[in-house]
């Protein structure tokens, strides 16, 4: 905290910034720190460990170097200036220490204090003074370099997986245990233990609309406390997709985290992503598929969309195994193991110019007809491995959701973003675990909002143009042999994971919407889903529920309280383990419930009496006012530990 309020002090400087560069010790300690710090400017440095900061007397002087003490920066300071630096740190109470200079000489010297020199070494006059001794004396190029690059000899494994089988698979059992997976179900249990505005300039957290449901795509904070200027923030991850195909795992959570991101008013040329790899280093097929999915990632998606990865860490040993009493013959010990997937998650950042043109989730419920578009970037493919549903049935599947045109990502950026300046979107959520029918549900509780999702467009075979009929045999059987052939195809409609985008229009705009997306190149696969139904709505069906229509009659039916209680089912039983249970039944009683008004910011005055509660219009009253004559002085306190201190003092310079 004291360092981190130091670096604080410093970059608010702007240009002044003392700061010329910073690196955090982290592996190898400082004798990793130091040298990169200095190698990325192109010079060498000479080091006294005697100025380092140590509290246990007697350390090696490789112990100093070499440690991995956490919370350490280490900076590049110009001499002019030290003395301002050096003033923010005792402002803050923050040590620090002067331990070395950069030079134009690429060579790294480290020098080590009498007591520090190795056992044995010996002072006679005719050898080098104890007081030089050198522990490190090398040139940089040494230390980095360009080693050997290092071979692997892999082999890929070509895992053979069955198709998802969904003959006899209830539409309605498919949905409660869609929307009951701990991946899909709402994460309340997570969210509300944590405070989400401290610091006063978060502008997008977790939960959305009056009835604080935890549906976000991403998070947006503030840059000050004048302007709207601020920063977007998201994340994405499609492992179970790598159990399949790894390369297409990766470029699922690329894209994923660029469609939560998209909710922010962003411009894909300043997005930055951070890569966490997560993988099995040396397990059959495991480097080969690491391998694919980082050259898939990062030389050919990532450079089509004109972004780059400048950060990010690994985890190269997610397997574990352990032994358990009872072989195969009943005796002896067996051996079980678990092998992590190849896994990237992504997280997004991009600034935004102005925080106030976010979407959200939530349905317009002021909206007495609107409609729901869907950009399927999946291209109506409907490919269903690795999906929730399959994992529901304890299935894998055989083909999995991709981003094969790179080109269709940044299509949709561009289309959205006109949509957003022209007011025509009211809703925006991506598609991703659960499907559409999650992503329709999850807008529909933030909204409070039904919905009647409508799947013919996205049940016909084909292209829905030339071929829009499969050949289903004999005529006079046409209608036993096509039933469960449409119950599947709805169930793929519903609930397959490929890349898209549910919006929110107007019902008059719809057309306009279209076109625009005409004009982008995205129509082809851009389909009117469904449409919206608030309590003003004059037409009966869906208000309060979400169903689903296919050939003019509802498949499935349930109210919004039904499916809202079911998707908070995990975190409640969280809560109950881990809080007070009365506390936790309250909780998710409360969660889709009727009569619940939501949050709803009114100005009340003393003329609004007969609507306002009594003693809010008695604590209003002023019975004189206050004379001030001059701006009293305020002194806000703070030490290590205390939050908020920057916004109170901002709060008492505008009162």
């Amino acid at each position: 905290r004291r360092a981190q309020e130091v670096i604080n002090h410093c970059w608010l400087l702007g240009a002044a910034n003392p700061i010329l560069a910073i690196h955090d010790v982290g592996a190898g300690g400082l004798s990793n720190a130091f040298p990169e710090l200095t190698n990325d400017a192109g010079r060498g440095a000479n080091f006294t460990l005697a100025q380092v900061p140590v509290l246990e007397s007697g350390m090696a002087p490789k112990e100093i170097w070499c440690n991995e003490s956490q919370e350490r920066y280490v900076l590049a300071i110009a001499p002019e200036s030290l003395a301002q630096f050096q003033s923010f740190c005792k402002r803050e109470r923050c040590p620090f220490a002067v331990v070395g200079v950069a030079t134009e000489e690429r060579h790294l010297t480290v020098r080590a204090e009498p007591a520090q020199a190795p056992a044995g070494t010996s002072t006679s006059p005719e050898r080098t003074p104890v007081s030089s001794f050198q522990p490190v004396d090398m040139p940089m190029d040494v230390l980095l370099g360009k080693p050997p690059k290092m071979h692997r000899d892999v082999k890929s494994v070509r895992r053979q997986f069955k198709p998802l089988e969904l003959t006899g698979v209830v539409l309605q059992q498919a949905a409660i245990e869609v929307l009951a997976h701990p991946t899909v179900a709402s994460k309340r249990f997570l969210i509300t233990i944590g405070d989400r505005t401290v610091g006063g300039m978060t502008h997008r957290d977790q939960m959305v609309g009056p009835w604080q449901v935890p549906v976000a795509d991403c998070a947006v904070t503030l840059a000050d406390y004048q302007g709207f200027a601020g920063e977007a923030m998201s994340m994405g991850e499609r492992t179970p997709l790598a159990a399949i195909d790894a390369p297409a795992s990766g470029r699922m959570a690329v894209a994923e985290a660029i469609t939560n991101l998209l909710a922010a008013p962003i411009e894909l040329a300043r997005v930055k992503l951070s890569g966490n790899w997560v993988a099995a280093w040396g397990a059959p097929g495991e480097d080969a598929a690491l391998y694919e999915t980082v050259r898939a990632v990062g030389m050919e998606l990532c450079p089509a969309l004109g972004i780059s990865i400048p950060v990010g860490k690994d985890s190269l040993s997610m397997r574990t195994q352990w032994q358990v009493a009872g072989g195969p013959s009943g005796s002896g010990r067996q051996r079980k193991k678990v092998t992590s997937p190849v896994s990237l998650i992504v997280s997004a950042f991009a600034t935004v110019t102005d925080v106030r043109a976010t979407l959200t989730p939530q349905l317009d419920a002021q909206e007495a007809d609107s409609t729901l578009v869907l950009v399927d970037l999946g291209r109506g493919q409907n490919r269903m491995g690795g999906s929730i549903l399959a994992q529901t049935l304890g299935q894998v599947g055989a083909s999995v959701p991709d981003l094969h045109d790179p080109q269709d990502l940044v299509k949709l950026v561009k289309v959205v973003n006109l949509l957003r300046e022209r007011g025509q979107i009211l809703a925006y959520h991506d598609r991703s675990d659960g499907g559409l029918f999650a992503a329709a549900c999850e807008m529909a509780f933030a909204g409070n909002v039904g919905v009647a999702l409508n799947v013919d467009l996205l049940v016909t075979e084909g292209d829905g143009i030339t071929d829009s009929r499969a050949d289903y045999g004999d005529a006079k059987n046409w209608a036993s042999q096509v039933g469960p052939r449409r119950d599947e195809l709805t169930l793929k409609a519903l609930f397959n994971e490929e890349l898209g985008v549910l919006l929110q229009v107007r019902t008059t705009e719809r057309d306009a919407v279209m076109q625009t997306l005409r004009e982008c190149g995205l129509s082809r696969h851009s389909h009117y889903v469904g449409k919206t139904r608030p309590l003003a709505s004059t037409i009966y069906a869906g208000k309060g529920q979400v169903q689903v229509w296919r050939d003019t009659k509802a498949v499935f039916s349930a109210s919004l309280q039904d499916l809202q209680q079911v998707w908070d089912s995990v975190s409640w039983k969280i809560c109950q383990q881990r809080d007070n249970p009365a506390g936790a039944d309250a909780e998710h009683a409360a969660a889709g419930a009727p009569a619940d008004p939501g949050m709803h910011v009114f100005l009340a005055s003393n003329s609004d009496s007969a609507q306002v509660v009594p003693a809010l219009v008695a604590t209003n009253t002023v019975a004189s006012p206050a004379l001030l004559l001059s701006r009293p002085k305020v002194a806000v306190l703070r030490e290590q530990g205390v939050n908020s201190h920057t916004e109170m003092a901002y709060a008492f310079g505008l009162a």
